[in-house]
């Protein structure tokens, strides 16, 4: 079968021939892929800054974005069955006993660093025209979504997120409906955007702050779904937060540690900051640690980061991406800017293509 791959000792990707996979437990089912998206994380790993092959193979087929149809099914799997629409996940847990997060299915928080991740660490990806998973892995997805189910698994990260923002947030006991909503998404991409959707889904005063244009469908995009659009040329950081007030929530999309901290001055008393970006290596940065500290303490402030996502999270995204689509379905679905066929996954991988989210229509 067909797939994309990254070979790191002859430092190229291509796509290559790979064995097609068949079941081999009868808990297993096979699917035959669909849509593949690519994020940053794809175009890290196709310029050799990322990416683990499996033990013993010189390459990694890569993708962790997919959504696939199911075409025969194991005799004892029962979440799916064939002819159903399924998301896979992207984390398996670690084997070590001691780790009580995969031991308990929650392999998003493990502790030990030895999971593996399909298209990512030590697993192949989901980038192939089919794929061989355990049903525990599988997420089934209504036919009404299947234009746009490619984007659940991105939209996992704001869904871990916004839980852990309101478990967080149970310090506040005098918190209700519409009090306190006021939430700053920095950055333009899918995993801004998909945050600031569930965000105004959870009742939040929205605002998108991003190097985008204001001029362009960005913020046609973003406004279409009730939050604000704020292009980085036409106000400062200082300028924002003053036009934002008490800033609740800080959800960060972007990987810009130099952005992330400035903005971290302004957020206001009891808020918390999301982190979900992961920078590249550039140079330091100076920080002013002594107001950032001094601010922690004295309102009450909250920083967390968040990566990867547990089955329930899956589960939230498929629920709430259903809800984009009936609210907002020019928006949602405008969040795909164009597919390609696998032959052609070189041109969005290197970069050269822009949009917002470039999809591999593998099953094409």
């Amino acid at each position: 079968m067909k797939a994309v791959a990254v070979l790191p000792a002859e430092r190229r990707f291509d796509v290559i021939d790979h064995p097609e996979p068949g079941i081999a437990s009868p808990t297993e089912a096979k699917l035959r892929m669909l849509d593949v998206g690519i994020c940053g994380t794809d175009k890290e790993i196709v310029a050799f800054q990322y990416g683990i092959p499996p033990p013993g193979s010189r390459y990694l087929i890569i993708g962790h974005e997919s959504l696939g149809e199911v075409i025969e099914a194991g005799p004892q799997v029962k979440r799916v069955k064939p002819g159903d629409l399924a998301v896979p996940t992207v984390r398996r847990p670690c084997s070590r006993p001691e780790c009580f997060a995969c031991q308990a299915g929650r392999q998003d928080f493990c502790y030990t660093g030895e999971f593996t991740e399909r298209g990512i660490k030590q697993r192949h990806g989901f980038m192939s025209e089919f794929v061989v998973e355990d049903e525990r892995y599988l997420n089934p997805v209504p036919p009404v979504l299947r234009d746009i189910a490619v984007l659940v698994e991105p939209l996992t990260i704001a869904e871990k997120a916004v839980t852990q923002l309101w478990q967080v947030q149970q310090r506040l006991p005098w918190a209700g409906p519409g009090y306190r909503r006021r939430a700053l998404v920095l950055g333009g991409g899918p995993v801004g955007l998909l945050g600031a959707m569930k965000l105004v889904l959870e009742d939040f005063e929205t605002t998108v702050y991003s190097r985008t244009p204001a001029a362009s469908d960005l913020e046609k995009i973003v406004t279409g779904f009730g939050a604000s659009f704020v292009h980085a040329e036409d106000a400062s950081v200082a300028e924002l937060a003053a036009s934002i007030g008490n800033i609740d929530v800080v959800y960060e999309a972007v990987g810009a540690s130099s952005l992330a901290f400035e903005v971290m001055r302004y957020l206001g008393t009891n808020g918390v900051f999301i982190l979900t970006g992961v920078p590249g290596r550039k140079a330091p940065i100076t920080v002013d640690t002594d107001v950032l500290m001094r601010d922690y303490v004295l309102k009450n402030q909250v920083i967390f980061g968040t990566v990867n996502a547990s089955i329930t999270s899956f589960t939230d995204a498929i629920s709430d991406l259903d809800k984009f689509q009936e609210r907002w379905p020019h928006s949602v679905r405008s969040l795909i800017t164009q597919r390609f066929p696998i032959a052609q996954a070189a041109e969005p991988l290197s970069g050269k293509t822009g949009g917002i989210k470039n999809v591999i229509a593998v099953g094409e």
